[in-house]
C-alpha cells in the first residue's frame, strides 16, 4: 500500500476514516460501476439478460445469495470478481486474525492491543485481494475449519483458560471478515455446519467447545450449488435456504454463438510455434458437438454437459492439427474434422451417461455427435447445395481414404477426384480463400462427414468414405475405385 496511508490508529482517526459495513461498501462500488457504464464481470458471456442482472439486483439489496447451476456454467468465476467492488484497501489492526476494524475491534486480542496502545495501535491496509475467502464444502469439512475451535497450544503457551477468547483458533469464516465468504457446493456442507452458518450470521453467537463466543462478523456470503444436489431432502436445511436472500439461475449458453465466443476466449489456441488458423465452421461443430450433447437422451442431463467439453475439444483438435503440421513441415495449423475425430478423449470424460448411454459406449456416442454436428453446421452454411454428384461417385464404386495425419496438400489432390466437391466448397464459402489448401481441405471434410450424418455414405473408423451400406454395388477390395490419403 501507499506510504500516504496512516500507519497508526491516531493518524487514521485525524485522516477522517470512516468504516463501512462491506454490504454498504459493495453497493456504493457497484453503483459507481453503473453510473459510469464499467464492464462488472467481465469476460462472463451469455448472461447480460439473465444471470447479472439478478445478480446486481442482489448486491443492491446487500443481500446473500447462491448462484444454482450444473457444472461449467461459470459460477465460481462469477463469485471470484465479486472482490472487484471491494474498496482498493482498508485498515486493520496489524496482526488481526479477523481483520479488526481499528475503531471497533471484533476480537478480545484486538481490544487489548487498543487498551495496551490506544492512538499508537499500528494499523496495516488490507488489499482487495484478501478479503476474498473461498472454501470449497466436502463432507469432512468440520465446524473447526469453518467457524473455529480452541486451541490447547495457544491456552498452555499463554497461560489462559479454555474458556478463554485468548485460545480461539479462528475458522476461514471469522477470517473473512469485514469481506466476502464464498463456498462451492454448498449441498456438500454437513448439517450441524450449515447451523453454524446460519446462527452467525442471523443470530450472532455460537459455541465452541461448550461455551458462547459472539460473533458480530460483517461478512458477505455466496454460495454455490448444483440444482439436483440442491432440491435433495436434506442437503441444504430450511431455515439455511431461508435466510440466503436471492437464488440465482444459471444455464449453458443459449446461442450457438454465445458459446463459440466463450470457447474461443477460453481455449489455448495461440500456440506459437506455428500459426494456427481455426477455420469458423469446424470451430462451429466443435461446440455444436456440446450443444447436441446437452439435448441427447443417452446422456445424464442431470449432470449437464459443460462447457469445458468444447473447449477442451478445440483445444485437443488444434493440437492433432499441430502434430500433423509439425510433421510434415507445413506453414500452419488448420484443424479439420478428422481432427475432432482424434480428440475423442477430451469428449468421453465429460459425459455422465444413462443406461442406454452406458450399452452403447462413449466413444460410440461421441462419433455420433460429432458427425450430427456436421450435419447441422453444412445444413446451415450450405443447406440446399448440390450434392447429387458427389454421392453418385461413391455409390458408384468410388472411395477416399482420408487420414488425419494426411497433409492439407495431399488431401486437396485427393478430393480432387470426386466430381464436384472441392467447386461446393469454393461456392458455398467454406474457405474463407480458395488458395488456403488447409481451409480446402477441411471444407470437403465437412461435406463428406453432413452426408455420413444424412447416411448417404459411410465413414469407418479408419477414416474411409465409401457408398452408403446397404446400397449395393462394388465392395471394398472388390473393384472398389478408391484414392488413399493416408
Amino acid at each position: 500500500m501507499s506510504s500516504s496511508h496512516p500507519r497508526t490508529l491516531g493518524a487514521l482517526r485525524e485522516s477522517g476514516y470512516r468504516p463501512r459495513p462491506v454490504r454498504d461498501e459493495i453497493r456504493s462500488n457497484l453503483i459507481r460501476k453503473l453510473r459510469e457504464g464499467e464492464t462488472l464481470f467481465p469476460g462472463i458471456q451469455g448472461y447480460d439478460d439473465t444471470v447479472i442482472p439478478r445478480l446486481i439486483n442482489a448486491l443492491l439489496a446487500r443481500q446473500d445469495f447462491i448462484l444454482l447451476g450444473l457444472r461449467g456454467q461459470a459460477k465460481s468465476r462469477i463469485l471470484r470478481q465479486l472482490r472487484d467492488l471491494l474498496d482498493e484497501a482498508i485498515p486493520v489492526l496489524e496482526g488481526s486474525e479477523v481483520n479488526d476494524d481499528p475503531f471497533r475491534p471484533l476480537s478480545r486480542e484486538g481490544r487489548l492491543l487498543l487498551e495496551d496502545a490506544g492512538d499508537d495501535a499500528p494499523i496495516a491496509w488490507l488489499p482487495r485481494e484478501a478479503r476474498y475467502v473461498e472454501k470449497l464444502a466436502t463432507p469432512d469439512v468440520t465446524i473447526a475449519d469453518v467457524i473455529g475451535d480452541v486451541d490447547p497450544i495457544k491456552a498452555a503457551r499463554g497461560g489462559h483458560l479454555l474458556s478463554d477468547e485468548l485460545t480461539i483458533h479462528y475458522g476461514l469464516l471469522p477470517r473473512a471478515n469485514r469481506g466476502i465468504f464464498a463456498l462451492n457446493e454448498l449441498p456438500d456442507l454437513s448439517g450441524k455446519i450449515q447451523v453454524g452458518l446460519f446462527n452467525v450470521l442471523q443470530e450472532g453467537d455460537i459455541q465452541i467447545k461448550g461455551y458462547p463466543i459472539r460473533f458480530a462478523l460483517d461478512v458477505l456470503l455466496v454460495f454455490t450449488a448444483n440444482p439436483e444436489d440442491y432440491t435433495a431432502r436434506g442437503k441444504i436445511i430450511t431455515p439455511l435456504k431461508d435466510r440466503i436472500g436471492a437464488e440465482i439461475r444459471t444455464h449453458y449458453p443459449e446461442e450457438v454463438e454465445t458459446g463459440m465466443s466463450i470457447t474461443r476466449q477460453e481455449a489455448w489456441v495461440e500456440r506459437g510455434e506455428l500459426p494456427v488458423e481455426v477455420p469458423e465452421f469446424v470451430a462451429e461443430v466443435i461446440e455444436r458437438v456440446a450443444f447436441l450433447a446437452r439435448k441427447d437422451k443417452r446422456i445424464d442431463q442431470r449432470s449437464g454437459v459443460s462447457q469445458r467439453l468444447p473447449i477442451t475439444l478445440l483445444e485437443g483438435a488444434v493440437s492433432n492439427a499441430e502434430r500433423r503440421a509439425l510433421r510434415l513441415g507445413e506453414e500452419s495449423a488448420v484443424p479439420r474434422v478428422g481432427d475432432v475425430f482424434a480428440s475423442l478423449p477430451t469428449i468421453t470424460g465429460k459425459m455422465e451417461l444413462e443406461y442406454e448411454g452406458e450399452m452403447q459406449g462413449a466413444d460410440k456416442i461421441a462419433r455420433e455427435l460429432i458427425a450430427g454436428a456436421a450435419r447441422e453446421v453444412f445444413l446451415v452454411r450450405a443447406g440446399g447445395a448440390e450434392v447429387e454428384g458427389i454421392v453418385e461417385y461413391f455409390e458408384g464404386g468410388g472411395a477416399l481414404q482420408v487420414s488425419a495425419d494426411a497433409g492439407a496438400k495431399a488431401c486437396v489432390k485427393g478430393f480432387q477426384q470426386v466430381p464436384g466437391l472441392l467447386e461446393l466448397v469454393d461456392d458455398v464459402g467454406l474457405a474463407a480463400s480458395s488458395s488456403s489448401e488447409g481451409e480446402r481441405a477441411a471444407g470437403c471434410e465437412l461435406v463428406l462427414e453432413a452426408l455420413v450424418a444424412e447416411r448417404r455414405l459411410s465413414r469407418s473408423e479408419a477414416g474411409r468414405y465409401g457408398r452408403a451400406r446397404g446400397n449395393g454395388g462394388p465392395t471394398p477390395g472388390k473393384g472398389f475405385e478408391g484414392f488413399d490419403l493416408s
